[in-house]
């Protein structure tokens, strides 16, 4: 991603965003919330939630309707999502039906790139394994509080000239910023530690950060406020 002499905030919608249709009385399923219109890529480990697995039925209720599957076909596949617990086990169950994707893996490597420019990441963007963060005269911003982190490890490389970098990190997440160097610039990391010590992600920050400043911090709240 480039950006020149402006802003680019990649922000992430809610993933349950509109209501779902009642259920023919063949296939009725408790209502547990709201679910979304569309069917969003997630990493395969990921677990799925009710909603999650209501959205999938509608679809094959859909498919069902339109002929693309019999209803031995339907059946044995709605046993199969009712019981899945990640996105990786509901994946076969809808291979074949066009414009359905329910399981994606996270990219491997990702550039974010800025000139003179505030660069952003946050909401329920994808997270890739290692990411390079290249800035001149512009700030940057990524928060991971609410991302989709499909690896235990990130890596971040920094090639920032005059400008802040600002890494949000979610709850329980650690982080190893020792691989930084620092010219005319500095750090501030607050309340993070240095070292994996439980489930939470751990990211191994390094590269240059020149004339600048590093902060690593948690999300802030103050009542219904978050930043």
């Amino acid at each position: 991603m480039i950006t020149l002499f402006g802003t680019v905030a990649l922000v992430g919608f809610p993933l349950l965003r509109a209501p779902c249709s009642p259920y023919p009385d063949k296939t009725a399923l408790p209502y547990s919330g709201e679910v979304s219109e569309e069917l969003v890529p997630h990493p395969p480990e990921w677990r799925m939630s009710d909603a999650d697995r209501n959205r999938v039925v509608e679809r094959l209720q859909q498919a069902l309707g339109e002929g693309r599957i019999s209803l031995d076909e339907f059946e044995e596949r709605l046993s199969a999502v009712l019981a899945a617990r990640t996105f990786g086990d509901v994946a076969p169950h809808v291979a074949d039906i066009p414009g359905v994707t329910i399981a994606r893996p996270a990219p491997e490597f990702t550039e974010l790139r800025t000139t003179a420019a505030t660069l952003k990441r946050q909401g329920t963007w994808v997270v890739p394994r290692r990411l390079l963060v290249t800035a001149r005269a512009g700030s940057v911003k990524l928060d991971f509080t609410d991302a989709v982190i499909g690896h235990s490890v990130v890596d971040i490389e920094l090639n920032v000239s005059a400008g802040t970098t600002t890494l949000v990190l979610p709850a329980g997440a650690s982080a190893d910023i020792d691989g930084v160097e620092f010219i005319a610039g500095s750090a501030g990391v607050r309340g993070i530690p240095a070292h994996a010590s439980g489930p939470g992600r751990h990211f191994v920050v390094h590269g240059k950060q020149r004339a600048g400043r590093l902060i690593v911090r948690y999300q802030r709240r103050f009542l219904r406020w978050r930043w």
